[in-house]
């Protein structure tokens, strides 16, 4: 599910043991999203690196990953919602499990409060287009196959760039042209416009716009007189700019986009 546009302030693990009723958790590629509501109400969001996430909070079993919700700051009895990319890889032992498809169907519709749109999901290593009618998802096209459509691709466009990804999704007017659709060969192409002189703000644009132009052929398959947006690419300003002026609506996005998949867990109803 989602990279670095995703940083935000994280709440910190809890110094002492909650008694909380339910817990999601979206395993994405590069991070893991933990979603949870304390006593008061209050929904709280938490952001891990994937990979530190499975060194300090549990073990591998053979059943798959046991996870130390203690560790995590919760207490035992709490149940646990499960989704993204890791749940199948690294299934999380004893957890109730969810496609990740609905989970941000789910989570995009109850945090933007609306139940029938076209919700693009902006992953690390896939972009998905999900069809929603009354808050469920009905059907689904991915890019899974294409890496230049992905928060990575935006990652090594920036670091080819070396600008900060802040900046960089900045970055929507006077895209230069980015023909290549291997994300490999586009990577080879930024390095030969950078040499014939093009400025580095241009290509950021151009970048933007190929991955923005890459799946907006997909969302058209699908009723686009609403559209909403998740995932970390989602808290770019110039991707979510150029899909508007691309699809010539507003698009939606609520405030922690890269949250709707672990938030979707814990508003599962099934």
């Amino acid at each position: 599910m989602v990279f670095f546009f995703l940083i935000l302030s994280i709440l910190l693990i809890p110094s002492k043991k909650l008694n909380v009723m339910k817990i999601g958790i979206d395993i994405g590629s590069r991070y893991t999203k933990v979603a949870y509501h304390r006593d008061s109400g209050e929904l709280s969001l938490t952001l891990f690196d994937s990979s530190e996430f499975y060194r300090k909070f549990g073990n591998a079993t053979d059943s798959g990953f046991a996870l130390d919700i203690k560790k995590l700051g919760f207490t035992t009895d709490a149940e646990i919602i499960a989704t993204g990319f890791g749940r199948e890889r690294a299934k999380l032992a004893g957890a109730r499990e969810i496609p990740e498809i609905q989970a941000h169907a789910i989570g995009a519709s109850r945090m933007l409060d609306i139940k029938d749109f076209t919700l693009v999901d902006f992953g690390g290593q896939d972009t998905k287009v999900i069809h929603v009618e009354n808050g469920n998802a009905v059907d689904f096209l991915t890019s899974d196959r294409c890496a230049a459509s992905t928060g990575r691709f935006l990652e090594n466009m920036a670091r080819i760039l070396g600008m900060p990804l802040d900046e960089f999704s900045s970055y929507h007017e006077n895209p230069a042209t980015i023909s290549s659709t291997c994300a490999v060969f586009a990577e080879t192409e930024i390095i030969e416009k950078i040499a014939q002189g093009i400025k580095s703000e241009n290509l950021a644009a151009g970048a933007n716009l190929s991955v923005v132009k890459r799946f907006a052929t997909l969302i058209r398959r699908f009723p686009v007189d609403i559209v909403a947006a998740s995932g970390g690419v989602a808290r770019s300003p110039a991707v979510i700019k150029l899909l508007e002026e691309e699809l010539d609506i507003e698009v939606k996005v609520p405030e922690h986009p890269q949250f709707a998949g672990a938030f979707g867990c814990i508003s599962y109803r099934g």
